[in-house]
Parts: structure tokens; C-alpha cells; sequence
């Protein structure tokens, strides 16, 4: 029973069966495909994907319907200045990388903000939507508020609908469409994906990106990585970090941490439920088998980071590491027994005798807890995190591409 909730949720069936139902009513209505947009006018990735609008519209004949959005609520984003601060750099690394001008870099005071919220509020064209937000860019950008055309809407009123959280979500520059959610242009390409079976021949507004193994490194280089054994995005990304040590000739250096909600730290429904789907769609992308999940929270990953700690400066840290997380997301291996543990432990090359022997050392936590100390440092608190030499850090399983740039640029 453990693992029959997160089957159905990530089952690629049930997904098949919504998409169609959906698709049967908009055809037997004879209507467009209608994305909705929900953006936040502070969040420098909602200004990014604010950019693709008429895009949509134009090229894949959706119908954009847009809705200004709050920040999330502390529980989804408890860290909250911190990713005010990690979103400006991090969308400019994004914007970066796909060849695009980066948005602001800066926040808004909150006479600019107010301006803005007021300036989208109640516009429903696409374009003019799109035109309004590249405006409040430059004003974020240059701090003048004179560029912000004047309120249309009451910006109060607009914030206050909730659509985004009865809908089951909580972030800004979310597209939703049709029952699934993308986050910004990060994983604009599967929206684009779908609409493209709808109107066949159009072009894409941006193509995503990841590692090429293609970068020599240094051995004195190190990828230093903060990672987590409930992380289901640390799973996914372990096979390419592996890969890109290997190929580049970096040093991996792995950081293992507590889970955030072993560290105090809520995750909502909504936020566990959107992770899920979204790694699996990843998961998919990357070949990986995801969603026989066997949630590791508590004794679970206490014992697998006893085991992960004893064997961490050897090869076999990655190869258990990514035992565990294959085990626990995607063959059900319940890690609080010693026969699931010791599954995992063994197809890493670590016997039973050093099991059990980790088992009884309690070393580990001091060092997970200098870890956390050392990612709050890098102005990060989430995994997994990344970080080449003493380059700024990179945070999400979609910034190994930022990573492998890292390794290359120590070599120009």
C-alpha cells in the first residue's frame, strides 16, 4: 500500500486517460487550447516566461488566460528571502543560457510593485499582457516608475481570486493547461510539446537545455553537490552528476543533508504533489524509472545517511547514494528494514558487516549538520544544490547544463 499512492499519481495511464477526456470536451466544444498564466510581478522567472505569451497565442492558437499571483505563502516558500535573492541570479543564469536578455536583477521598491500589480491587473490580451511586463522590467531595471503604464485594474482585487491555489498551486510564472502545470520557460518545452499535437509546424519559443559531457576538467576541480535521500530530484540528477565527473574528470564531492521537513521545514500537499509529477515527467525525459515510491522520511534515511557517511570518501558513495534514491522511488525498497537496506547496500559493493556497523555510529549527524550550515553559506537551503570550486552555487537537477558552463570556463 506504501507505494500505491505515488503509482497512480505519476501513472502514465491515468495520464493518458485526463489528457484525452480533456481533449474530447475542447474538441466536441469546438474550442482552442486555453492556457492559464499566473504571474508573479516580482519574480524575475515570471518576467521570463511572461516573454512567451504571444508566442503561444500566435504560433499554437491557445487562448491566454492571465492572472497576477501573490508570492507563495511561507509554508511552500519558507525561506523566503533567501529565494528572493537566489531568484534574481538564477534567472539571469536561465535567461543566459538560452540565449535570451536577462530580466532584472534587482527587487522592486514597493511603490514600483504596486504600480506594476496595478498595470496587469484585469489585462486580458496576450500581447499587451506581454508588452505591459517587458515595460515593468525596464522599470525594475532602471528604478522609474514613468515607464509603468498606469493602473488598468485594481491590482488588490486581482491578487486576492486564489485561481492558482484552487487550482493546486502555489508558485508564480506557472503555465496551466488542460490539468498539468509547467514552471516557467524551465519547462515551457513540455507545454510546447503538447500544443504542438494540437497545430502541427510551429516553432519553438525556447529548447531546453542539459549537460553535454563534452568539458575536460581539471582533477583538482571539484563538483561539490548537497544532496538529500528524499530528494527525488537529487535521484534524477545523480546519473548525469556521475556522468559529468567521469567525463570532465572533475571530483565529486558529495554534501548529503537532512530533508527539509526532517530540518523543521513544511512541505504542503500541493508542493509534494507537483514535485511528483514533475520528476516523473523528468524522469521519462532522462530514461529513468520513477514513482514505485517508497517515502524514506525518518529512519528511513537516518539509516541510509549512517550508511552514505561511512562510505562517502570512497567511489562507493555515489554508487550507494544512487542505490538508495533508485530504490526508494523507483522499486519501492522499504529502507527501514535491514533486508531492504542491505538490497541496496549490496548492489553498491557495501557487505552487511559495514551495514550493521555503520548503523551503530552516530558521527553522521554532526556532519550532515556542518553540511546544511555550509549550503545556507551558498545562499542555498535546498538540494540538490552545486557548486565548481568557489564559483557561485546552482540549485535544481535542471542547472547541471550551469554547471558543466562552470567547468568550462575554468579552462578558458
Amino acid at each position: 500500500m506504501k507505494t500505491l499512492l505515488p503509482r497512480i499519481i505519476t501513472s502514465p495511464a491515468l495520464r493518458a486517460v485526463q489528457r484525452g477526456f480533456a481533449a474530447s470536451r475542447r474538441r466536441l466544444n469546438f474550442s482552442r487550447p486555453v492556457v492559464h498564466y499566473f504571474h508573479q510581478v516580482d519574480d524575475p522567472y515570471s518576467a521570463l516566461a511572461a516573454r512567451a505569451l504571444p508566442h503561444l497565442e500566435t504560433v499554437w492558437g491557445a487562448r491566454i488566460v492571465q492572472c497576477i499571483v501573490p508570492p507563495p505563502d511561507a509554508a511552500a516558500a519558507p525561506d523566503a528571502e533567501r529565494l528572493k535573492l537566489w531568484s534574481l541570479r538564477d534567472a539571469q543564469t536561465l535567461a543566459r543560457g538560452l540565449g535570451i536578455e536577462p530580466s532584472f536583477t534587482d527587487i522592486p521598491s514597493d511603490e514600483l510593485l504596486a504600480r506594476a500589480q496595478g498595470a496587469l491587473a484585469g489585462v486580458d490580451d496576450a500581447t499587451v499582457f506581454a508588452a505591459i511586463s517587458s515595460a515593468i522590467e525596464r522599470a525594475f531595471k532602471t528604478g522609474k516608475a514613468s515607464t509603468i503604464p498606469l493602473a488598468s485594474g485594481d491590482a488588490k482585487s486581482a491578487l486576492a481570486k486564489g485561481l492558482r491555489a484552487r487550482r493546486g498551486h502555489y508558485l508564480g510564472g506557472m503555465f496551466a493547461f488542460e490539468g498539468e502545470w509547467y514552471w516557467g520557460l524551465d519547462r515551457l518545452p513540455y507545454l510546447e510539446d503538447r500544443l504542438a499535437k494540437i497545430r502541427r509546424g510551429g516553432s519553438r519559443f525556447v529548447k531546453a537545455r542539459d549537460v553535454t559531457l563534452e568539458v575536460k576538467a581539471s582533477s583538482k576541480d571539484t563538483i561539490e553537490a548537497f544532496v538529500s535521500l528524499r530528494s527525488p530530484y537529487t535521484y534524477i540528477a545523480m546519473p548525469r552528476l556521475i556522468a559529468l565527473a567521469e567525463a570532465s574528470g572533475a571530483k565529486l564531492r558529495l554534501r548529503p543533508v537532512l530533508p527539509m521537513v526532517m530540518r523543521g521545514l513544511p512541505v504542503p500537499l500541493a508542493k509534494r504533489l507537483y514535485i511528483l509529477r514533475d520528476t516523473k515527467r523528468e524522469a521519462e525525459r532522462l530514461g529513468l524509472p520513477f514513482g514505485k515510491v517508497c517515502d524514506p522520511v525518518g529512519e528511513p534515511v537516518n539509516r541510509g545517511l549512517a550508511v552514505l557517511f561511512s562510505v562517502l570518501e570512497s567511489e562507493r558513495g555515489a554508487s550507494f547514494l544512487l542505490s538508495f534514491l533508485q530504490g526508494v522511488f523507483a522499486e519501492g525498497v522499504d529502507a527501514s528494514s535491514d533486508d531492504g537496506l542491505e538490497h541496496l547496500c549490496l548492489r553498491a559493493g557495501v557487505s552487511r558487516a559495514e551495514m550493521d556497523a555503520a548503523l551503530t555510529d552516530q558521527s553522521w549527524r554532526a556532519r550532515a549538520e556542518a553540511n546544511r550550515e555550509a549550503m545556507l553559506e551558498a545562499g542555498l537551503w535546498g538540494v540538490p544544490s552545486f557548486r565548481v570550486n568557489d564559483l557561485p552555487a546552482h540549485w535544481g537537477q535542471d542547472r547541471l547544463w550551469a554547471v558543466e558552463e562552470d567547468l568550462r570556463s575554468l579552462r578558458r
